[in-house]
């Protein structure tokens, strides 16, 4: 169908938004299937032309054809080409490349292995996969960096409408505002019936219409993609609206009800056409855990041996800048509410009786929206922590080298290297009470670093966005998101930005 030909059913507007959508998507599956191959074909080459002085004898070639083809076939086949929402699944991009090239090389070495008595066979489908899976990484690393930063300059981005103006799609609306790398570009809400925001949520974007008016609104603002929040339009006619959107080439996404329980390991059942759909989320007292507590001491007492010279100078550079003690022990709360000291290297002159703590202000603001109790001033004090810090304190702190004494906290059992942060005692005791779902953190030990904190939700931050964060953390645990906040939050220590508080 050309752009002058249009099938029954649709508009001028309909066809011409169908064919503004495919452009972008057809630029995106091309790039990815064109880095691919392109990093199939450099990694088997470069395997086998290194074979012979790595003391490996030549592979077949027709292993060197159908190894690339079988891996490309097996990231199809597990949706590496499907576009997604936005851009933020790059790690997973990375896991999925490795995975099924590593996939390919053991199809292909159990083929080999009833088909002949090669010897070498281990060795070639070893090096093909070493070869292949780091061109295959290092060509998606590439591909989403130079997006990120694309949309960052506020290219490529993708026209975005929300359907809904409550507080579900302001919400929605104001973290993609936040967020421009993720590739949504919010250009207004379709509500019949909007919400008047009680306080100034950052979110200017105009109500361009209601359902009926989304095919003028998508042909007036070029919308690529629609996501579907709550709204107060029956059921019907948001069905409608899907079916609409599926018309025009639209991509489109909803927030599911009861989004707090909906986590990432989700099995749908049918009754006729009725889906039932079971959430899995994960069990805090289950195997998964225990394990992550096991290996949580086994690195810890790792680190500190490693990294024992910095812990000297940390500790030596505050001894003589600071004086005794070394350590700044302050109470917080763990996993099921009990308390413990935590350590850090001090970073800041006199006592925390005597300097108040300097971030009661922020304190005060989490609980103003709650209408919850007035902060005790009694307990908090007042503080400046520029001014009472010293310059190996500061130094220390920008860092993150005053949080390595929390590896002993590890070791004892205290905390984990992955987890929520954990908060003071009178903080928790009032949050618990006026913050959404706060006490649920305190189902697993508290940890270094954390979901929340590696996607900059530390310092000066909201409280209920965190607390939102971290528990999306305990309820879609696993070692693979371990690894990946580690991995993210030495990246924000290393570009300079603070991980932890």
């Amino acid at each position: 169908m050309t752009t002058t030909e249009v099938a029954p059913g649709y508009s001028q507007s309909q066809a011409g938004a169908e064919e503004a959508a495919r452009p972008r998507k057809l630029l995106w599956l091309r790039a990815h299937i064109t880095v691919d191959i392109a990093a199939c074909a450099i990694g088997v080459a470069l395997a086998e032309f290194g074979a012979s002085r790595a003391g490996v004898p030549p592979t077949p070639v027709e292993v060197l054809l159908v190894f690339p083809a079988l891996t490309l076939a097996l990231l199809a086949v597990r949706g590496s080409y499907r576009p997604r929402l936005y851009g933020g699944g790059t790690f997973e991009d990375l896991r999925l490349v490795a995975a099924s090239s590593a996939l390919a090389a053991m199809v292909m070495l159990c083929v080999r292995a009833f088909a002949t008595t090669d010897p070498a066979i281990a060795q070639q489908s070893a090096r093909l996969w070493a070869f292949a899976a780091a061109f295959l990484v290092a060509g998606r690393l590439t591909l989403a960096l130079n997006a990120r930063s694309e949309r960052r300059a506020g290219a490529s981005l993708r026209p975005t409408l929300i359907v809904g103006a409550g507080r579900v799609g302001r919400l929605t609306a104001e973290r993609l505002l936040a967020k421009p790398q993720l590739g949504l570009k919010p250009i207004g809400f379709l509500d019949k019936d909007p919400l008047t925001p009680a306080v100034d949520d950052g979110v200017a974007l105009p109500v361009l219409g209601a359902s009926w008016d989304l095919e003028e609104v998508v042909r007036e603002h070029g919308v690529e993609q629609v996501i579907i929040t709550f709204s107060t339009a029956p059921n019907d006619v948001l069905l409608r609206l899907f079916r609409l959107c599926e018309q025009l080439g639209l991509s489109v996404s909803m927030v599911p009800r009861l989004y707090e329980l909906t986590t990432s390991q989700l099995t749908v059942e049918h009754l006729g056409g009725l889906p039932l759909v079971s959430v899995h989320p994960a069990d805090p007292r289950g195997f998964q855990f225990a394990l992550k507590y096991a290996i949580d001491r086994i690195l810890s007492a790792t680190l500190i041996v490693l990294l024992s010279p910095l812990l000297l100078i940390g500790a030596s550079a505050t001894l003589l800048s600071l004086g005794r003690p070394i350590f700044f022990r302050q109470r917080r709360v763990g996993r099921d509410g009990v308390e413990f000291d935590m350590l850090k290297f001090r970073t800041m002159r006199g006592a925390p009786a005597e300097r108040g703590e300097a971030d009661a202000q922020w304190a005060r603001r989490q609980l103003e929206p709650s209408g919850g109790e007035p902060l005790d001033e009694a307990l908090v004090g007042e503080a400046s922590s520029q001014e009472l810090r010293s310059p190996v304190g500061q130094l220390l702190r920008r860092l993150s080298v005053d949080e390595l004494p929390q590896l002993f906290n590890v070791l004892l059992g205290h905390m984990s290297i992955v987890g929520p942060r954990p908060e003071r005692v009178h903080y928790v005791r009032q949050f618990e009470r006026n913050i959404y779902r706060y006490g649920d953190r305190h189902r697993v030990k508290s940890g270094i670093t954390g979901w929340a904190q590696a996607n900059g939700l530390r310092g000066n931050t909201s409280l209920a966005d965190r607390v939102e964060w971290d528990n999306y953390y305990i309820e879609n645990f696993s070692l693979w998101l371990d690894v990946k906040i580690v991995v993210m939050t030495f990246a924000a220590v290393f570009t300079g930005f603070k991980t932890v508080e």
